[in-house]
């Protein structure tokens, strides 16, 4: 494929940001909220519209159950600061009342009381006092009590998903997702009603509660006759008017077996929606809707709630088809051992969307790839689909933008690797995404008998590294370049720079002083640029270290001096971890995350937190939703608009107001 190919699938996949669009609309805390654009939404027509629409409403419904399973008192909380916000009829303009205020868009933006990231309880800025004269004054003096209690005392919930080597890891955390039960009895639970000979094993445990009851270990199904029942009794009223104005026939069946599964909590059922769901490559509009993602039950097991609705860029997801169309090359000449290929790579579609509608674990904190569905063998039979989320990574883009200050030219070693970033950085960023989603969670297979959940606690760490590195390998392939993918055979350096200088350092200033890195995408950039940095010392071509500490005016930094020995090195890496999942080698997986991912050098960690604290800048970024209006004529709705609204907290209490029901 020649550059002029490569030159229009750049162009494709680089938002244009409007001149009067505003996208930093509210910061915070740790921070900043951003809205986002939906190209293409004009191009649609009024029936894929009108299924976007209910998509999107069936999305929203699934609010309240995030907040349930982040932390089984969330909700009430929620509920008694959304009446302090509508109703206190008292001064809003004092200190303490912005201080409430900021900790009730914290709760928002968290879903909860726990820090959306690092996983721990934050507290409120305001004093415990205050907060219970503002409950009394809206009329909730009896449960002030247990609500301060669960607010301000640092030994309830401490923590919403324990990651700590000494203890239970089931009963220190906080999510909703066991009552009453150790990691041993769940552990021995699932070991009893599992069959390691089925070679299409359901996803075991991941749409129920585990509970005691009268000393026996039972499973309380999310489903619409149990736990979440009304939230999913909505959700399945919106999905069945989406269904009526699918496009397609597959969509339709898709849908009809996802509602089944609503109502049954049949787990069979949802393997059937996944594999009828990666059959549509062909309509415009998509989603995503369940229990999907485990990565907050300590065990690897149970599913947050998550809600995804985007539409097709026809444009950009021209550089997904061609990686596609050439997944069994990249399966093939991936450096892992042969015995953990698969033969044939079955239905691997991917492509570049942009999103209409976040929700559940999606909202408002959001990936800016998916690949989906999550069982090893639907992959293995059927495929996935893997998707990059344009529009919102360039709001990210086009949100740093607007601040006055770069992390790049503070973090970055000279001009030279500047330069390369600016050139290259946010196009190569977006290629290892694709690399990471479309191909690198795709590739692989487990050797047979092993399960999926071998690697426990450690699974999601290990799995996104295994991607991660299955994209840096790649990125720097001839093959890129050949396909018309990559512009140049220099362009990769700018993502190495990035990861490892990111992974090595600067995503520290999103962990306080003296903690350890526990969120899973985290220790997966950490572990790969730690492990990368030692086994690299004199392995250089010229006998150097592959990645050089630097220290200039008191700063330090992390330099590239051999992309190529770099490349080995991710190489060796994946085949070690991808050798790891395919065995089940638990011991291992243990020692690569314990060793390389969790402990922060503290002399390095204060450095980056003083260094990004001078940059005043907000290091988490999370959006607010476009609102789909319907447009009425005589009765009757003609169009769907797009209506871009800018107030965070305005669309945190409308949402708990129209979508609240648990």
């Amino acid at each position: 494929m020649t550059m002029c190919v490569c030159a229009a699938l750049l162009t494709g996949s680089c938002g244009q940001k409007k001149a009067d669009f505003r996208y930093t609309v509210d910061q915070f805390a740790d921070v900043k909220v951003i809205r986002y654009q939906v190209p293409g939404w004009d191009d649609l027509s009024l029936q894929q519209k009108e299924y976007a629409y209910h998509l999107a409403e069936a999305a929203k419904w699934g609010r309240d159950i995030l907040w349930d399973q982040n932390c089984r008192y969330n909700l009430q909380l929620r509920h008694a600061v959304e009446e302090i916000l509508t109703n206190y009829a008292g001064d809003r303009k004092c200190s303490e009342f912005e201080a409430f205020t900021e900790y009730a868009k914290r709760l928002f933006f968290s879903n909860g009381i726990h820090h959306h990231y690092a996983e721990d309880k934050f507290f409120p800025e305001c004093d415990a006092a205050y907060f219970e004269k503002l409950l009394d004054a809206v009329g909730l003096s009896d449960e002030a009590g247990f609500l301060l209690e669960y607010a301000y005392d640092p030994s309830v919930c401490p923590q919403r998903r324990c990651t700590s080597g000494e203890g239970d890891i089931v009963e220190q955390s906080s999510v909703n997702f066991y009552d009453g039960v150790t990691r041993e009895e769940v552990e021995a639970y699932y070991a009893s009603i599992e069959d390691p000979s089925d070679p299409r094993p359901i996803s075991y445990g991941l749409n129920t509660k585990l509970v005691k009851e009268d000393g026996e270990v039972v499973e309380k199904p999310w489903k619409a006759d149990g736990i979440y029942g009304p939230a999913i009794e909505k959700i399945c009223a919106e999905l069945d008017l989406a269904r009526k104005v699918a496009e397609n026939d597959i969509q339709k069946k898709a849908l009809s077996l996802l509602i089944e599964y609503y109502r049954t909590g049949d787990l069979r059922k949802w393997d059937e929606f996944n594999i009828e769901w990666v059959k549509d490559t062909l309509g415009t509009v998509d989603f995503v809707n369940g229990f999907v993602e485990d990565y907050n039950d300590p065990l690897g097991r149970k599913g947050s709630w998550e809600g995804h609705v985007n539409i097709k860029d026809a444009k950009a997801s021209e550089r997904s088809a061609i990686l596609s169309a050439n997944a069994q090359w990249f399966e093939d000449n991936s450096p892992v051992d042969p015995r953990f290929k698969k033969s044939k790579v079955k239905g691997v579609s991917a492509k570049v969307i942009n999103a209409v509608c976040l929700a559940g674990d999606s909202y408002p904190a959001t990936p800016i790839g998916i690949n989906l569905p999550n069982a090893d063998w639907i992959r293995r039979d059927y495929g996935s689909k893997s998707v990059t989320i344009a529009n919102i990574s360039h709001a990210y883009d086009f949100s740093a933008d607007e601040q006055p200050k770069s992390v790049l030219t503070e973090f970055a070693w000279d001009e030279e690797e500047i330069a390369r970033s600016k050139k290259y950085g946010s196009y190569a960023s977006e290629i290892h995404t694709d690399l990471h989603e479309c191909l690198g969670h795709g590739s692989g297979q487990l050797l047979p008998g092993v399960s999926s959940t071998a690697m426990g606690e450690y699974s999601s760490a290990l799995e996104e590294s295994r991607a991660d590195l299955f994209g840096l390998y790649y990125a720097a392939d001839p093959k890129l370049v050949e396909l018309g993918i990559m512009p140049d055979a220099e362009a990769y350096k700018a993502e190495y720079d990035s990861f490892i200088r990111n992974g090595l350092m600067v995503q520290f200033n999103r962990v306080e002083l003296g903690r350890s890195n526990t969120e899973a995408h985290m220790q997966d950039r950490k572990l790969i640029a730690e492990w990368c940095y030692i086994q690299g010392r004199g392995a250089a071509a010229e006998g150097g270290d592959v990645i050089e500490k630097r220290v200039r005016d008191g700063k330090t930094y992390f330099v590239v001096t051999d992309y190529d020995a770099l490349r080995a090195l991710f190489g060796k890496l994946l085949a070690e971890i991808q050798r790891i999942k395919s065995e089940g080698d638990y011991a291992a997986g243990k020692e690569l995350v314990e060793t390389y991912a969790v402990k922060i050098d503290p002399a390095l960690h204060r450095e980056v937190k003083e260094r990004y604290a001078a940059l005043d800048l907000k290091p988490y970024g999370g959006f607010i939703n476009p609102e789909i209006v319907p447009v009425q004529k005589g009765g009757v709705i003609t169009d769907y608009q797009i209506v871009y609204t800018d107030d965070y907290l305005g669309q945190m209490l409308d949402y708990g107001s129209r979508y609240g029901i648990l």
